[in-house]
């Protein structure tokens, strides 16, 4: 046929009502379907020009420990689209605008320890946020990507948020800034933290990363930093720190729900996939469980006693556990097998 033809036959079918990946739908595509269904063409077709970086994406994508014939079946609970996300966190940060716009008051005397601890949490914010931005590179489905791109945008708010309390303290910035830096890089309670995360940044699986990502690390230290401590701001009368934590705590709280809903879609789209998650989840649980118990005493009085902190530790792996179970990531038997030990 000749160009002409070909366009002639063309104009004489029915007009298409929507995109491609659309078309089997039965019902009208809602603005979450159209903004994410679709989106990548490479997995599928490859690079339309071939660079060294095709290696990379064929080894850690194409050839990665996960596995789908349909990564488009997985869904965000939430629909987030770029302008619904936006909408939502804009109210989130009014909210903390009007607070952090009264006037400044000193940082209670039994919070002061977490003017280091606060500071040094910049620093694993900042590769988790460096993680999900991989995860959202490397992920084959649109869908994935545009999740894990909200979520890096989350950890840099984390980190924004905790800042501007800090410069509220009434203690110079680079003072507050170097006590961070030396005990994020020196204290021996850092330091199983710092392996994990340092280890995660050039896990370049991008199944496993978001695995170890999403399945162990977050839920764990999520509560720690922006649950147990929102607790622990509330009991001394920090009304903003108490707010900033659990806003960004409810952050944690979608991405451990997209997180559950992957892990799902993977399950059932590829029942291989169930061991795979399980094996990983059980091959790194250890040397995260480790991290967050030598963090613990470094938050000295603030948690209570040692029996108070093996007492928040229990809680952390319960909820652990409870996160895995709904992902079905606990393997059969892990969780008694893990209590008995305990």
């Amino acid at each position: 046929m000749t160009p002409r033809e070909l366009r002639a036959a063309r104009s004489a079918q029915p007009a298409r009502r929507t995109y491609l990946p659309l078309e089997g739908l039965r019902h009208k595509p809602t603005d979450y379907e159209v903004t994410t269904s679709g989106l990548l063409y490479y997995p599928a077709r490859g690079f339309e020009v071939e660079t060294p970086v095709s290696g990379h994406y064929a080894k850690y994508q194409q050839g990665g420990l996960l596995q789908s014939s349909d990564w488009e079946a997985f869904e965000d609970p939430a629909h987030f689209t770029y302008s619904s996300y936006v909408a939502e966190r804009r109210d989130q940060e009014a909210f903390l605008d009007r607070l952090l716009e009264r006037p400044l008051s000193p940082v209670p005397r039994e919070l002061l320890p977490l003017l280091g601890l606060l500071s040094a949490l910049r620093f694993p914010l900042h590769g988790l946020q460096m993680v999900a931005a991989y995860i959202g590179a490397l992920a084959p489905s649109g869908r994935i990507s545009v999740v894990a791109a909200f979520q890096a945008a989350d950890e840099l708010r984390r980190i924004q948020r905790l800042c501007q309390w800090l410069g509220r303290s009434g203690k110079a910035a680079a003072e507050v800034g170097a006590l961070g830096r030396e005990i994020w890089q020196q204290a021996p309670a850092f330091q199983p933290l710092r392996r994990v995360v340092e280890e995660l940044l050039i896990t370049y699986d991008w199944g496993e990363a978001l695995l170890v990502l999403g399945g162990i690390v977050k839920p764990i230290f999520d509560r720690l930093w922006f649950e147990q401590l929102a607790g622990v701001a509330e009991r001394h009368q920090d009304e903003i720190l108490e707010k900033i934590l659990s806003s960004l705590g409810d952050d944690g709280h979608w991405h451990a729900a997209w997180f559950i809903e992957f892990c799902r879609a993977a399950i059932e789209r590829e029942p291989a996939n169930a061991l795979k998650i399980r094996r990983t989840i059980d091959r790194h649980r250890p040397r995260v469980a480790q991290a967050a118990q030598a963090l613990l005493p470094a938050f000295s009085g603030l948690l209570g006693d040692e029996g108070a902190r093996d007492c928040v530790w229990r809680e952390l792996d319960a909820a652990l556990d409870a996160h895995l179970s709904r992902a079905g990531a606990l393997a059969a038997g892990s969780e008694e097998d893990q209590h008995g030990a305990r």
